[in-house]
């Protein structure tokens, strides 16, 4: 490993961050829906989701979900039906209309765990995130890294993952009170939920 491969593959993995995918879609409705300490643990869900398959590739686990088709079949269609029950869930908003008078950040300590528990599944049962470490990282370091290398590489995304939603979630709490009267808001759960189902549709159809 060189540091050169090491900032080429920090360029490549902020690239790819900055694309809009489902962890996108579901922080920004999380800090939308119920304000900054949601949204910053949904962030986390997904990005300790990253850091988990990353190790897990790392370490040649990650090989085994994918060359064993089953499993990946099985991940895969759990991860098409949560995106859809995520994106259905945004249309009912989006129908229903009614929202809460705008929540600050002493959040009930439940709106936590619900942030992290969608963040962390919206991602954990997209097994897309392994093949893509499993094709992406050899590319940088080679086949024989060591195992700290690798997983150093794989937590490095992880970590600008989770600073990139983190600004993320700053920048929508602070226009939260625009991006919340009740227009934008349905227009937002209505966008939200045709993206979660795009994905849901887009993995559904992908092949290993």
């Amino acid at each position: 490993m060189s540091w050169s491969s090491y900032g080429s593959f920090l360029v490549f993995a902020l690239v790819l961050i900055l694309i809009p995918g489902p962890d996108f879609a579901v922080v920004t409705r999380n800090t939308l829906a119920s304000g900054r300490r949601r949204g910053v643990w949904s962030a986390v869900g997904v990005t300790g989701s990253n850091a988990v398959q990353g190790v897990a590739a790392a370490a040649g686990l990650g090989a085994l979900v994918v060359r064993s088709q089953p499993l990946f079949e099985a991940i895969r269609w759990a991860g098409v039906a949560y995106l859809a029950y995520l994106g259905v869930q945004a249309w009912r908003s989006a129908w229903v209309g009614r929202y809460p008078p705008l929540a600050g950040d002493a959040a009930p300590p439940g709106q936590a765990t619900a942030g992290f528990r969608q963040g962390f599944l919206s991602n954990i049962t997209n097994p897309k995130v392994l093949a893509f470490y499993l094709a992406v990282l050899p590319q940088f370091v080679g086949g024989s890294a060591p195992l700290a290398v690798l997983m150093a590489f794989a937590l490095s995304h992880a970590v600008l993952s989770l600073l990139y939603l983190l600004v993320l979630v700053g920048a929508l709490h602070r226009a939260r009170r625009i991006l919340s009267r009740r227009r934008v808001r349905r227009c937002l759960d209505g966008l939200t939920g045709f993206a979660l189902l795009g994905f849901g549709a887009r993995l559904a159809t992908e092949r290993a």
